[in-house]
């Protein structure tokens, strides 16, 4: 669920072994950041545009109402649950080996972070507005990395180029090149990870690994099982059913094995905003 986890899905299958992080591979690597299908297992895929982090995998726990991943009973939105907020001073910011999916937009300044309240991020796509509310008090660097990339217009008219409608319920945007091997030239550290639930309406960063986020994000348009290793920032609070409606259209599986595709309903970015 930078696609949400590859590093923004998974699919049916037997349970798959538990949760394992590999080690990113060399910055000569590029591949696309998806969250992945594997045909008899679950597997969490997700690639940064420098390159594939590995794969990761979990087990599914269904049948548990009351578990992070469970159906039923869930607790509130992770926008409103989670560990305490990092030190903004403390973003873990470096930078990425340069690639030619990279934009080079220069660090935000993350100590300049506001540490409370909320931000809103205004996305105008071709087939209507989308509104989501960022948790500036748990999730800082988030909130500072959006801005940032907001004023130097970076989404702007750049596709939602990858949807999961099996196992795992997501959008993914964010990539200017529209590929999903592009961010920028920047990385930063996860944030509000205890406790995370993905739920239908989170959104949430993708990444290659710990401490890897980068520009890409998923919008969860139903609940879906994911371990707590992508960073949810925030909630969309109008919009939804504009999600929901490019989900219905499918895909055109060419993500593989990965799983999922770029959406038969096309939806462009063109413009996004932080406020």
């Amino acid at each position: 669920m930078n696609q949400p986890p590859p590093e923004p899905p998974v699919g049916p299958g037997q349970p798959a072994p538990p949760y394992q992080q590999a080690p990113p591979p060399p910055a000569k690597s590029r591949r696309p950041l998806v969250i992945g299908l594997v045909s008899a297992a679950v597997a969490v895929v997700l690639c940064l545009g420098l390159g594939c982090a590995g794969l990761v995998t979990y087990y599914l726990r269904s049948g548990e109402s009351d578990d992070a991943s469970g159906p039923a009973g869930r607790p509130p939105a992770p926008s409103s649950a989670g560990s305490s907020p990092r030190n903004p001073t403390s973003c873990g910011a470096g930078t990425r080996p340069t690639q030619p999916e990279t934009s080079v937009v220069g660090t935000p300044d993350f100590a300049a972070a506001p540490t409370s309240g909320t931000a809103t991020m205004r996305i105008g796509t071709n087939l209507g507005p989308i509104v989501i509310t960022i948790d500036r008090a748990r999730t800082p660097c988030t909130a500072a990395s959006f801005q940032h990339l907001a004023n130097r217009k970076f989404f702007d008219q750049s596709r939602c180029h990858r949807l999961v409608t099996e196992g795992i319920f997501v959008l993914q945007c964010g990539d200017p090149t529209g590929t999903g091997q592009g961010g920028p030239d920047y990385q930063f550290a996860d944030e509000n990870l205890d406790g995370a639930r993905y739920t239908r309406g989170v959104v949430a960063m993708a990444n290659a690994g710990a401490g890897t986020n980068g520009s890409q994000f998923f919008i969860i348009y139903r609940d879906s099982d994911l371990p707590p290793n992508y960073t949810p920032f925030g909630t969309v609070t109008s919009g939804l059913d504009i999600v929901e409606r490019v989900a219905a259209g499918g895909h055109d599986d060419s993500f593989g094995a990965a799983g999922g595709g770029v959406p038969k309903v096309a939806i462009t970015i063109q413009t996004l905003t932080v406020d």
